[in-house]
């Protein structure tokens, strides 16, 4: 598939201390009615349209949305966090039926070769992701990054192998078993320590076994959080969850307990579907929270 000359050319890096986090593009910044991901109405977004336009939202009240993943330098390694969607996989929605994307290019031209990677990390096993996991290849399913080995906390891996729904089944069937069977994973603890840090801590209720990164060196802090919140509107409504929570009351303690220690102790959130820049700061708005891009 031929590359435009649009945003999906860009990506982003922060430098936290020593360690450095560049985020790729997957999809196009894609607006869509809010319902189909979380628990609000245009018109609850509208009512915030003065900080979440235009980053985060359209003046007709859609949320603005990134499929994207997050590559972490640190300690001589490379971690790439949550490999998006893949290429040839058939999906039930539209937007994710096998995709023909330049996801892996786009990687290269940021430096980061698939071969280049050490460590894939998945923050839990939905379909946006752990797409990448895996490639199609001669008709087979094999790791995309052959480097690499790939970390799953063990919970969530036994939630995921457990799900008997027909799409479930079909992305661990296609993007976690191949690794699986390659002997490239490795199933750790909810706080396994990756490199010097950058750590993983526990932040179940999307999924049970869903973890978030936490990231620190030389007094700067970033956490990258998965799904514990999927739109900037959830910062300043925190009890709003998104449509596919497995836990909802889990969710919604997880992302008030982030919000607040990344509020309290200034960490940058970079967020899996943020759009704009995915880099925020939390801060206080009233009882809870907004966010500033960074």
């Amino acid at each position: 598939m031929q590359e435009s000359s649009t945003i999906l050319e860009t990506f982003r890096r922060w430098a936290f201390g020593n360690v450095r986090v560049t985020r790729v593009l997957e999809l196009p910044p894609t607006p869509f009615d809010p319902a189909m991901f979380i628990q609000a109405t245009r018109r609850e977004i509208l009512e915030h349209r003065d900080w979440l336009c235009p980053s985060f939202a359209t003046e007709d009240g859609d949320i603005i949305l990134h499929f994207q993943a997050f590559i972490i330098e640190a300690g001589g390694k490379r971690i790439m966090v949550d490999p998006c969607i893949g290429n040839d996989k058939p999906r039930g929605h539209p937007l994710l039926d096998r995709l023909d994307n330049p996801f892996l290019a786009r990687l290269e031209r940021a430096g980061f070769p698939r071969e280049s990677i050490d460590f894939v990390l998945c923050t839990h096993l939905h379909v946006d992701h752990c797409g990448w996991n895996t490639m199609l290849v001669d008709g087979r399913w094999v790791p995309t990054f052959p480097n690499a080995r790939y970390l799953f906390a063990r919970e969530e891996v036994a939630y995921a192998a457990a799900d008997m729904a027909e799409e479930a089944k079909a992305i661990f069937e296609d993007s976690v078993q191949p690794i699986l069977d390659a002997g490239l994973a490795e199933l750790v603890e909810p706080d396994h320590m990756i490199v010097e840090g950058v750590r993983l801590k526990p932040t179940p209720g999307h999924t049970p076994g869903h973890c978030s990164i936490f990231i620190s060196s030389e007094g700067a802090e970033a956490i990258i959080s998965g799904d514990v919140i999927h739109h900037p509107l959830q910062a300043a409504l925190p009890h709003v969850c998104s449509n596919f929570c497995w836990d909802e009351e889990r969710a919604i303690a997880t992302r008030r307990a982030m919000l607040a220690h990344a509020c309290d102790n200034d960490a940058m959130m970079l967020v899996a579907h943020f759009a704009g820049s995915s880099g925020v700061y939390v801060r206080r708005h009233g009882d809870a929270w907004k966010v500033e891009e960074s």
